[in-house]
């Protein structure tokens, strides 16, 4: 006996919206059985995890800190995600908008009188396009899967990024570190509340959530993605471009990741390092997912996916659990909220037996 999975006449909207709710719960539900056979208090994990980094100033404002590059790289994907052009590499987009802000910072580095990060944010955007326009060229030219190169181009840009540290940008001060120099409070992205972390690029972020929203909402090109995603006969017989969106898409989602980059070097980290690559890009495509691809949805799932990684950390120190706590979070959040997907669009049958 085999199972049938049937499509469904329509979508319930109701749980086009609730399941990403449904599926954080049952990812806590999953999580307090792993922590039962790790040998630890189950819900004194889930509270060591979920409620005490939101219980301190330091904490509660470094959220929004992890959160601000998670949701630009989360926008720029899901504007592409809705015409399925799975941009997969947001990664190495996002390590090659680091590296040219760097390029920029370096450059002026003894220029103390002007903001040079300022300068730095346009460089990163470049960065990050630049990145993105590679898997758009070999599309648009020769079909090539823009998953498979995205994804390839993000080890590409992590071996640029190790050959510039050990190599032309190494700090001649470093003592031997693969390490570029220390940015220059000009090249920094000021702090807006005293006492945390919290810098222009938290702003940024609302910013980019507000701009996808509109786009998205009220404009011609958040239709023609919508369309194409949904039914792209009927985009193509409207006379909607392919190759247009699918520039358009990845170059979009390109420059958010880098912009992400840039002020993650100009803010938190203050350098380049080997260490840069976070996985934020990747966790990025989890945030799309969870907000249902909206950038209203997008800042909500990016705050919840920095509150796992700021749980993580808190879960190593108080618990003892490994540094693999939080990608497991991460992929089981991922597990079920394309389970929900599959039993929003599908459902499953048991076939009747025929008598003979």
């Amino acid at each position: 006996m085999r199972l049938e999975i049937i499509p469904r006449g329509a979508r319930s909207q109701v749980w086009t919206y609730a399941s990403p709710l449904l599926a954080i719960a049952l990812t806590l539900a999953t999580t307090l059985i792993i922590f039962l056979l790790l040998g630890k208090e189950p819900l004194e994990a889930l509270r060591v995890m979920w409620i005490d980094p939101l219980l301190t100033k330091r904490g509660f404002s470094e959220l929004f800190v992890k959160a601000a590059p998670l949701i630009m790289i989360g926008v720029g994907l899901s504007l592409g995600f809705r015409a399925n052009i799975w941009n997969i590499g947001a990664e190495g987009q996002y390590v090659m908008g680091a590296i040219f802000a760097t390029g920029v910072a370096l450059y002026f580095y003894d220029v103390e009188s002007f903001p040079i990060w300022l300068l730095m944010i346009p460089a990163g955007i470049l960065g990050g396009m630049f990145w993105g326009a590679i898997p758009a060229l070999l599309k648009t030219r020769f079909n090539a899967s823009e998953i498979l190169t995205s994804l390839m181009l993000t080890y590409v840009a992590k071996l640029v990024l190790l050959y510039l540290v050990v190599g032309p940008w190494k700090d001649p001060d470093g003592y031997g570190f693969p390490q570029s120099r220390l940015l220059t409070s000009a090249a920094s992205s000021p702090h807006l509340i005293p006492g945390t972390r919290i810098h222009v690029g938290v702003v940024a972020a609302l910013i980019v959530v507000a701009i996808g929203w509109f786009l998205l909402s009220k404009s011609l090109l958040g239709f023609k993605l919508k369309v194409a995603g949904q039914a792209p006969r009927a985009a193509a017989y409207a006379g909607f471009s392919t190759k247009s969106l699918t520039w358009l898409s990845l170059l979009v989602g390109g420059g958010l990741a880098g912009l992400a980059g840039m002020f993650e070097i100009a803010g938190p980290i203050g350098q380049l390092t080997p260490a840069l690559p976070t996985g934020y890009g990747f966790t990025a495509i989890i945030v799309a997912f969870l907000g249902r691809l909206h950038p209203v949805g997008v800042l909500f799932g990016g705050l919840v996916l920095a509150l796992s990684y700021l749980g993580g950390e808190k879960a190593q120190i108080a618990l003892g659990l490994p540094a693999a706590v939080t990608m497991i979070n991460q992929g089981i959040l991922l597990f079920y909220l394309l389970a929900c997907d599959l039993l929003i669009r599908y459902r499953i049958s048991l076939p009747t037996r025929k008598v003979a």
